[in-house]
């Protein structure tokens, strides 16, 4: 495990640090919302161990998403042939979008879950991607 984890590019730790902190900034103001919609509504905003374990869970789907998309973009950039670096791009994609579809499944249908405290830390990702982009623009 340690010669895989040692073969991944500097960029790709980077980029998924930076992510990860995105992410997780972006689960704590959703735990935030969740607990400020409770105060307001009780019987229609849960705020118990579901959210936080829909939250955490979430999370780590997410990061783990944008992982692997990292990797396979560096396996795709070292690969000779260009046919098989397509390939390699369109079964990641395939099987990235289908870790993302189980959980989506597992969230709503497992009662340990808020199905929706589950579902948004799989946008937090592009979306803290897009803001800093805009952030970096308007400097």
């Amino acid at each position: 495990m340690d010669r895989w984890i040692g073969e991944v590019q500097p960029a790709v730790k980077k980029e998924t640090r930076r992510v990860t902190v995105m992410t997780a900034t972006g689960i704590v103001i959703m735990w935030i919302l969740f607990a400020v919609f409770h105060v307001a509504m009780p019987e229609s905003v849960p705020f118990d161990y579901t959210v936080f374990l829909g939250g955490f869970v979430g999370g780590l789907i997410a990061v783990l998403n944008f992982f692997l998309m990292g990797l396979m973009v560096q396996s795709a950039a070292s690969a000779a042939d260009e046919d098989a670096a397509r390939t390699k791009v369109r079964a990641s994609y395939s099987q990235r979008l289908l870790l993302q579809m189980l959980w989506v499944i597992a969230a709503i249908v497992a009662p340990c879950f808020q199905f929706v405290a589950g579902i948004v830390p799989l946008f937090l990702p592009s979306f803290g991607i897009k803001l800093t982009g805009i952030i970096k623009k308007s400097q």
